[in-house]
C-alpha cells in the first residue's frame, strides 16, 4: 500500500516512527469504522460492505492495510474469509482515546462499548 494510505508498514519504511504510523493508520474514518465493526465479532468482506455501505474494493483495500498493520487477520473457511481483530489492546486504546476526548470536551464515539458519550455538563466538571 502507498504511504498516503496511512498503513503502518509503508509509513515506517518511509521513516515514520511506529507510533506515528499506527495512529496514522487509525486516523482513517473507513478503517476506524471497520475496526469498530470487527470489535463486535468477525465478519466477511460481504458483511462489511453491506453493514457499512461501502464498496467491496474499498473494504478490501482497508482490510489489507489493517492486516499489514497486524491489527486484523482472517481465517479461511471454504471459499470464505472471516476477518477479526488480532489485538484486543486496540479496544483499550480506542476506549482511552474516547475518555481523553470526553475529558477535553471533544467527545466522539470511538469505541463500540455501548456507552453513550457523557452529557456536556458532566464533561465540564
Amino acid at each position: 500500500m502507498a504511504m498516503n494510505d496511512g498503513c503502518v508498514n509503508a509509513a515506517v519504511a518511509a521513516g515514520m516512527t511506529p507510533a506515528v504510523a499506527l495512529f496514522r493508520s487509525l486516523g482513517d474514518e473507513t478503517r476506524l469504522r471497520i475496526v469498530q465493526r470487527l470489535a463486535a465479532g468477525e465478519a466477511r468482506v460481504v458483511d462489511l460492505t453491506s453493514e457499512l455501505g461501502l464498496a467491496q474494493s474499498t473494504v478490501s483495500k482497508h482490510l489489507a492495510c489493517l492486516r499489514d498493520c497486524g491489527l486484523v487477520d482472517y481465517r479461511a473457511e471454504g471459499r470464505q474469509s472471516f476477518y477479526a481483530l488480532t489485538r484486543p489492546e486496540l479496544l483499550d486504546l480506542l476506549a482511552a482515546a474516547e475518555g481523553l476526548l470526553a475529558a477535553t470536551g471533544a467527545a466522539v464515539a470511538l469505541c463500540p462499548t455501548g456507552r453513550p458519550s457523557p452529557p456536556r455538563e458532566a464533561m465540564s466538571r
